[in-house]
């Protein structure tokens, strides 16, 4: 690393045998810069994100050939400091860094494990709009957990890349401040062999363009995104597009050996969007729709605008959740990981209303027969209102969530819970949110003390009675 000279503005003393105040034209004292923190302070995720800063959008241009599972990139990310900065992290695992520039200059960087530390020319003001672009290049490694979370990141596949980066894995294909507490909007420009499809958030810039072989693909989420919803995926597909019946634009795009669910996938979707829309609100995105790959994930991800399925082609009471997660984690996204539930709880009961609109089993027939369960049951050790980083996605955090709403709803009456359901996405839409949050609202909405019956359902770790 090459050494900076780091500017302090000067602090004037106060002249008090001149009688002078601070404000009688005296310089008034300022912070010197320091270094932005290794993480954004979630206690269950110490280094994801980092402190210091506000990200307000994303430009990632990327090269992929799935011969080689070689990636090159340039993320270029407009930000806001938060404190005198001397220098600030971002989060990126892997791959190699050729160079680093901060408004134009270049800067100095170093890596220590997924941490490239970055020391502007120029230390920042507080309040200072910044501009970092970041190259680098190299095979990206998906992260593969020991518990229950799998396989995610960029993950390589035989035409291409499965891209699901919940919850901390948008490291492996672009630099961030990867935490859901700092939302941005994204542009994409994905560049694949002639022949594949690169597919990412929102919606398509321009029809794609062709040169020597390679295709570039150009697309653009202006609503606020959580890093980890973001997705890239590319390889073969076959897509479908049009509109919703209710109008909204919907993107169906399926692995050709999943082509039988091709349309399934593309009416679902929009028949789910469309009543999600009279039930939660306004759909609060622009387009709508969904990804089958090939490649058994083992799991589904809500990712905005286009929720990914891997390797399976999902039934109605997948797409209802995934989709509900547009309004719930996607739209209102959680502030530190621990409330988790407020994204999956959620989802999970919007299966239970899917099933009801369909003439199905009904909400209170699914929290019947789980509450049915032994008190002895290990699901109710688990109190999902504090979701455990090293369990993150339990059982108890969906379906002891989803209960939770079920016993509030039966609490509070199906009129005040549903408006309720309606204020709290318009309240925070595309913003961030807290469990607390929920509980004061629920509460200024019903005119009931919910205390004990949100630390019965969320926070002991036994079956409420």
């Amino acid at each position: 690393m090459r050494s900076i000279r780091h500017v302090v503005a000067p602090v004037a003393a106060i002249l008090t045998l001149l009688g002078c105040s601070p404000t009688d034209g005296a310089v008034l004292p300022t912070r010197p810069p320091s270094a932005g923190a290794a993480g954004i302070g979630d206690r269950d995720f110490p280094l994801d994100g980092n402190g210091g800063y506000d990200v307000t959008h994303y430009g990632i241009t990327l090269g992929y050939t799935p011969a080689t599972k070689r990636l090159d990139g340039v993320t270029t990310i407009r930000a806001r400091a938060l404190q005198p900065l001397s220098r600030f992290n971002l989060d990126l695992s892997g791959l190699q860094v050729a160079e680093v520039s901060v408004d134009g200059a270049g800067a100095a960087f170093s890596r220590q494990g997924d941490e490239l530390t970055v020391v502007p020319a120029t230390p920042l003001a507080s309040g200072a709009r910044f501009t970092v672009k970041v190259g680098y290049g190299g095979e990206p490694r998906p992260i593969t957990d020991s518990g229950n979370l799998g396989t995610f990141g960029f993950i390589p596949t035989a035409d291409g890349a499965f891209v699901a980066a919940e919850p901390n894995g948008a490291k492996t294909w672009f630099p961030a401040n990867d935490h859901p507490a700092d939302k941005a909007t994204f542009d994409f420009e994905i560049t694949v062999p002639r022949g594949l499809t690169a597919l990412a958030n929102g919606e398509p810039v321009g029809e794609p363009t062709t040169s020597g072989g390679r295709t570039t693909f150009r697309w653009r989420e202006r609503h606020p995104m959580a890093t980890y919803l973001a997705t890239a995926t590319l390889g073969r597909f076959e897509l479908r597009e049009g509109r919703t019946a209710g109008g909204v634009p919907n993107v169906a795009a399926v692995d050709p050996a999943h082509r039988d669910s091709l349309d399934k996938l593309y009416t679902v979707s929009g028949e789910v969007t469309d009543h999600w829309s009279e039930v939660f609100g306004p759909y609060p995105f622009a387009s709508t729709g969904g990804v089958v790959d090939d490649y058994s994930a083992g799991y589904a991800l809500e990712t905005q605008t286009k929720p990914m399925y891997g390797g399976f082609s999902p039934d109605e009471s997948i797409i209802a959740h995934e989709i509900a997660h547009q309004w719930f984690g996607n739209s209102v996204t959680i502030q530190r990981w621990q409330d988790l539930w407020l994204n999956e709880g959620f989802a999970t009961y919007a299966e239970w209303l899917w099933s009801e609109h369909r003439g199905r089993t009904t909400a209170d027939a699914h929290f019947a027969a789980l509450h049915a369960r032994p008190a002895s049951d290990a699901f109710w050790t688990y109190p999902p209102g504090r979701a455990r980083p090293d369990d993150l996605f339990d059982d108890a955090v969906y379906k002891r969530g989803a209960m939770t709403l079920h016993a509030l709803r039966k609490e509070i009456g199906d009129r005040t819970f549903f408006a309720l359901l309606r204020e709290w996405v318009q309240r925070h839409r595309h913003g961030n949110a807290t469990t607390q949050q929920f509980v004061t609202l629920a509460e200024q909405r019903s005119g009931k003390r919910l205390d004990a019956l949100f630390d019965a359902w969320l926070f002991q770790p036994r079956r409420p009675a």
